[in-house]
């Protein structure tokens, strides 16, 4: 389990270098990824030889203990036959027969315990190489989400740095240059034809005072004309009239 969780650790910490060093972490998952089923491709062909191999082993121990029986039969034939020295020999190969199959034995224990030893780590890579591919999808996904959002900031920026915004900050000032300086002029033809207007109010009021005057001289010339004229034709007044009428 401590040989994974290294593993892992490795993983980890060489994906946290390629993001790093600026390379592709889509493709550095997709390489982890290749990796570990490559390597569970070699542990299974391991797994598959040393099964193999147990199993010749198994075979030959079984050959070695039919060996000893086949010689002590022989041994015990010959002590029958009074050939104790030809049952002495027989005696010598079952022995050799049987160190061999005891020797066989400790092989098989001991690689049996490796073998499952190296099925138990066959599937927890398995496992691992599921959860890999599980990760693998999330953290690209987010990548890709980190690059679009580093491409967008990037252009963001460049914008910025490139004077693109400070274009657009001077054409604003220059329309609201340009919208006071209408107002301006607005107001200030608003304001001379305000002027002109009042000019003519005033020229026809004094002209309507000139006129009341002039009634008001009129009734006063036709109210006392009785007393002075009694009718009569006054060319003064006549004339002074007529000087008024033309000064005005």
């Amino acid at each position: 389990m401590n040989l994974f969780d290294r593993f892992f650790r490795v993983v980890r910490a060489n994906l946290n270098q390629a993001v790093s060093g600026m390379e592709d972490p889509e493709k550095i998952l997709n390489q982890t990824v290749n990796d570990m089923q490559n390597d569970l491709v070699k542990v299974r062909q391991a797994y598959a030889e040393v099964s193999a191999t147990l199993k010749r082993i198994e075979r030959q121990r079984e050959q070695a203990a039919t060996t000893g029986m086949e010689w002590k039969k022989r041994a015990q034939l010959a002590l029958q036959k009074g050939e104790e020295d030809l049952a002495r020999e027989a005696l010598v190969r079952k022995k050799s027969a049987d160190d061999q199959e005891a020797s066989l034995t400790s092989q098989i224990g001991g690689m049996k315990a490796n073998v499952d030893k190296l099925y138990t780590s066959m599937q927890q890579l398995e496992s691992k190489i599921g959860e890999a591919k599980s990760k693998k999808d999330q953290y690209v996904a987010r990548a890709r989400t980190a690059k679009t959002s580093q491409k967008v900031n990037d252009m963001l920026s460049n914008v910025a740095t490139t004077g693109g915004l400070e274009a657009f900050e001077r054409m604003k000032a220059k329309v609201e240059e340009l919208e006071v300086k209408a107002d301006v002029s607005r107001e200030l033809s608003l304001g001379g034809s305000a002027d002109v207007s009042l000019e003519s109010k005033f020229k026809a009021l004094e002209s309507d005072s000139v006129d009341d005057e002039l009634q008001k001289m009129k009734n006063q010339l036709s109210g006392t004309a009785p007393f002075k004229l009694k009718g009569s034709y006054d060319p003064e007044v006549e004339g002074e009239l007529e000087r008024m009428k033309k000064n005005m």
